[in-house]
């Protein structure tokens, strides 16, 4: 009976063995097989949201895993109607662990449709490949608007003087430059100046010259601004002002200086003195101020360095018309309404302007009984 138990307890032990030798062998084989060579694709940020019209850009990054090593052609799908895609560059080339980065670009159009889209952006080289998803969601344009103004409304003065307007704008999802323009109404031999224009703010300046010839009226000036909406249709905004010549009026002389000197970001107010040389009181209107030229230093000029009224700004007379200067007498403007003068802070280099000369004109127009 001990011979027929301790035969199938030796048999037991073999076979257990047997199987454990079994297990190490196949985990030998599986820890020695090598990687696949491959790529993994990433993007930053995962989803962008643009107006139709408009391009979403994205960061593609390309990494070698497995220890692959080659040329990258870089493809998208998935793009909805009207649209494109570019790589900048088209094409990365990696070695054995290494990283490169490409710039994907997707143009819509203005007839691609609104929604929410998946584009898939795959990177290939012979049988590898790799693909990650990019969000994209295109909205439909906002409604644009364009508006203009222009104070003041009418301006009276003597011929070979100067007029100037102030344009205002009001832009409704406009964010691009506004050319102003002047329909006919000038006066022969009238110069009319846009400062600045085009422009990428909300104001301009109109500075009409008038020649000492011109002859008396009312002129009707018709102005014009033009942009592009983002939508690219282009719109148009209209006003009106009126100019003034009249040779009768009481002749006052103007004098003044900037209080200080101009520096980028810097105002200086005008201490202007009206005088009247009449027997009787004159009452002003229309006080204007207005940069008839800028006169470099020699070394600005040797050297190419630009300025011009560009850099500078003009706020108008600020008080309440009419201005009275009793007779034979002079006037100052009230505290805190002169006109002042600002150089403008601009991302051009300004050197030019260091030490230049500013030529000013005061204009207005005088009455009395």
């Amino acid at each position: 009976m001990r011979g027929t138990r301790t035969a199938p307890r030796r048999v037991i032990r073999f076979v257990i063995a047997g199987l454990c030798l079994l297990l190490a062998v196949a985990g030998l084989a599986y820890a020695t097989q090598p990687p696949k060579p491959g790529l993994t694709l990433g993007l930053t940020p995962a989803s962008q949201s643009v107006t139709r019209g408009q391009s979403a850009t994205y960061t593609i990054s390309v990494t070698s895993t497995g220890g692959f090593t080659g040329t990258v052609s870089l493809t998208t799908t998935g793009l909805p109607s009207g649209a494109s895609s570019t790589f900048s560059p088209p094409s990365v080339t990696l070695t054995s662990g290494s990283t490169a980065q490409t710039t994907l670009t997707v143009n819509t159009a203005t007839t691609t449709p609104t929604g929410s889209f998946t584009v898939t952006v795959q990177g290939t080289s012979g049988k590898v490949s790799g693909s990650v998803p990019a969000g994209l969601t295109v909205n439909a344009p906002l409604s644009s608007s364009l508006a203009l103004s222009a104070t003041p409304a009418s301006v009276t003065l003597a011929p070979g003087s100067v007029a100037v307007y102030t344009l205002q704008l009001i832009r409704t999802n406009f964010p691009g430059p506004i050319t102003f323009g002047l329909i006919g109404g000038l006066p022969a031999g009238a110069t009319a100046v846009f400062t600045p224009n085009p422009a990428t703010g909300t104001s301009s300046t109109l500075q009409l010259t008038t020649p000492a010839s011109a002859d008396d009226g009312t002129y009707t000036l018709n102005l014009v601004a033009s942009g592009t909406t983002p939508a690219g249709l282009t719109q148009y905004a209209y006003a009106s002002v009126q100019l003034v010549l009249l040779t009768s009026g009481k002749p006052f002389t103007i004098s003044g200086n900037l209080s200080g000197q101009l520096a980028p970001g810097i105002s200086r107010p005008l201490d202007l003195t009206l005088t009247n040389p009449n027997k009787k009181p004159v009452s002003v209107t229309n006080l204007t101020v207005a940069i008839t030229s800028i006169t470099r230093t020699p070394y600005a000029i040797s050297h190419n360095q630009p300025c011009g009224s560009a850099d500078y700004k003009i706020t108008q007379y600020s008080g309440t018309y009419p201005l009275s200067i009793p007779a034979n007498a002079t006037a100052t403007l009230p505290t805190g309404s002169a006109p002042q003068v600002a150089m403008l802070d601009t991302a051009t280099n300004q050197d030019g302007c260091k030490g230049a000369t500013i030529a000013l004109a005061y204009s207005g127009s005088g009455q009395g009984s």
